[in-house]
């Protein structure tokens, strides 16, 4: 016996509801809106962390570093309105439009995708055929449980060929048809000869 069995099989990551899926989508959009993009870096994660994808995890380091400049550009602006130049509203306005739409219609996108390439979760109820076994499985398993190949019967050379049964032979009529015509043809010379030893007489 060896001294190692099957490796046990590594549970899946089961796929959220569908409406689990639309409360989160619902409460990280809605908190991206509320903070004016200063927290746009919430979806950014959840999304770098369902997908783990090296792109989504720069994009997530880019919107943590445009959150924290325009935090920054806040703070530095004075708080009464009318002290704030045309020119530096108008930036903040830009910047804050952008970021918003940037992160949102990212985030439900590539989300969206993700999921739909996972494929819908099977209803319950729905029988699961197990995997097949590995390679190395399959080299440990009982003589048994061996899958036997499919052996073809091969014809035995050295067995005699049957020959086909002979015909059994006709009756011999032809011989009887002779051997009564013969007979005939005595009983006619006898009749005959009879009759002339008759009128010699």
């Amino acid at each position: 016996m060896h001294g190692y069995g099957p490796m046990p099989q590594q549970p899946t990551t089961p796929r959220p509801s569908p409406a689990t899926l639309t409360t989160v989508r619902v409460i990280l959009v809605a908190l991206t809106v509320l903070s004016c993009g200063l927290l746009g870096w919430a979806p950014m994660l959840r999304l770098a962390i369902v997908t783990r994808r090296p792109r989504d995890w720069f994009l997530l380091v880019v919107v943590l570093a445009l959150n924290i400049g325009l935090f920054a550009f806040i703070m530095a602006t004075p708080d009464d309105p009318d002290q704030m130049s045309d020119a530096a509203a108008l930036f903040m306005m830009l910047w804050i439009l952008g970021l918003l739409a940037g992160v949102i219609t990212y985030y439900l996108y590539a989300e969206i995708r993700h999921y739909n390439t996972l494929g819908a979760p099977a209803p319950y109820g729905t029988p699961v055929h197990p995997a097949p076994p590995l390679p190395y499985q399959q080299q440990h398993l009982a003589p048994h449980q061996q899958p036997q190949p499919q052996q073809h019967q091969q014809p035995n050379p050295y067995t005699a060929p049957t020959t086909p049964p002979t015909p059994t032979p006709a009756p011999r009529r032809l011989d009887q048809v002779r051997a009564e015509l013969d007979e005939l043809s005595d009983y006619l010379r006898k009749e005959n000869k009879d009759s002339r030893d008759g009128e010699g007489r």
